[in-house]
Formats: C-alpha cells, structure tokens, sequence
C-alpha cells in the first residue's frame, strides 16, 4: 500500500497541496480527479519521489519514503510522466529496454530481454518494435512508453495523464491495457486522467482533488454522483447507469 499522511507542497507562499492524506490499495486502479491545478499531478509526484514534500509523510509498503534505498525504489515502483519527449533516436525495443536498468544497469541479461519481449507483446508492439518512436503515432508512442514502465517490472505503476493528445480509439486502448495489467497481472497503478467517465468505467477507486485538498475520496460509486462532481467541477453532472458503468454527461 502506498498512503500519503498530511502531505503538503508549496511553491513560495501558494499551497499546491495542503494537507492530503490518502490510502492506494495494492491491486487496483486509483484514479485521481479534479479540475486543472488541484494537485493531482503534484501528489503523484511526491508519491514517487520526483520530489519531496514540504509538510507530512509518504508511506511505501510500510516504510518511509525518505528511507529507502532509491535502486530499490526503482524496483517497486515507476512512473510516466506527463509529458515524454527524447532527443535521442530510439526504436521502441530501445525504449522499452530501459525499463530494465534498475536491475541489469545498462548491461541487459537474457532474463532482462525476455521482461523486453514480454512487455512488448504485452501492449501488442512486437510487429513494429523495430520501428523509431518518431515514426509512430501518438496512440503508438505512448503504448511504448507504457512498455517500458511495465518492462521495469515494479508492483506500483503511477501514470500521469498517459491519455493525452490521444484519440477516443487509443485512449480506450491504453485504458484496456492498464485494466488488464491490474487483473491479470496483479499491478496497483495511480492514474491521473481528465475525462471522468474513463475513471469510471475502468478505476476501483477514485481520489477527486479541488484547489489542493482531497474533496472526496473511495470507491468509484461513491464518487461518481452528480452531488459529488458538482462539488469538484463546480458544475452540473448529470449520471446515468449504462451497462452497469456510471456514465457523465455534461454537455448540456
């Protein structure tokens, strides 16, 4: 489990995030919500030691942060970042071979190699793994770096918005694979994601942030209610139950 106890984070005087304590239970998909600047990518930053808390503590596996060691942080857990962009020119079986350098440290074993292949089939890229990654398209990109994270074979994978600049087909996509990753692979994975009816349909649990605090957190059925959202967004949701899955409409 992973548990952030009274984190904060300030930049100057502003609170980025004030006072968030939340609990991520192992094998499932944690989606964090909430308008833009609501600290959901701050919190998940923080969760992964990108960078350090000002106030409070974070929690891995019922040990302090701060207090492992970072190769074997890189073992446990891993993170895409939102944005991912590389100077150098690497095919995808590149790419996702770096997931692998925690254990091997550049200096790829068999057993390292077949954690490659196996991550690549995985998100259905054997067939173009030759291929340089400013050949692909973004649906395709961002299915490679997905690769890589779960090549680095860590049981918590924290994802921020991996669903930007994707069409409906590629984001439906990645949400499947993530899905599977957690059922038939037993990974826990943090998300933060934008579009709430993805988070309803494919998350466990669900963490909606407003203005740096925690508005309401649990099961996804205790959160996707019109009351709820109206609290977060500041708008009016309407919900209706379709195949049993809450869809959001707010169109209107």
């Amino acid at each position: 489990m992973i548990e952030a106890r009274n984190v904060s984070k300030f930049y100057g005087n502003k609170a980025v995030v004030e006072d968030v304590s939340v609990k991520i239970e192992k094998g499932k998909i944690t989606s964090f919500i909430g308008p833009n600047g609501a600290g959901k990518s701050t919190l998940l930053g923080m969760m992964s030691r990108l960078f350090a808390q000002d106030q409070g503590e974070i929690i891995i596996e019922n040990k302090n942060l701060s207090h492992w060691n970072p190769n074997e942080l890189a073992k446990k857990i891993s993170i895409l970042k939102q944005s991912n962009h590389t100077n150098i020119r690497l095919t995808i079986r590149d790419l996702v071979s770096f997931g692998r350098f925690p254990y091997s440290q550049g200096r790829l074993t068999p057993l390292d190699w077949q954690q490659v292949d196996e991550a690549i089939e995985y998100l259905e890229l054997t067939d173009i793994q030759h291929k340089f990654l400013d050949q692909l398209s973004g649906g395709q990109r961002q299915r490679a770096y997905i690769a890589m994270v779960l090549a680095q074979d860590t049981d918590y994978i924290l994802l921020d918005e991996p669903l930007n600049n994707l069409d409906m087909k590629h984001s439906a996509q990645i949400m499947k694979v993530l899905r599977s990753l957690v059922d038939e692979l037993g990974k826990t994975i943090i998300i933060v994601i934008h579009d709430i009816n993805f988070a309803s349909c494919y998350s466990d649990s669900i963490v909606a942030l407003k203005d740096g605090k925690v508005v309401s957190q649990g099961p996804k059925d205790d959160i996707i209610h019109s009351a709820v959202l109206q609290d977060v967004y500041e708008m009016d949701i309407q919900v209706q139950e379709i195949d049993c899955n809450r869809v959001c409409l707010y169109f209107a």
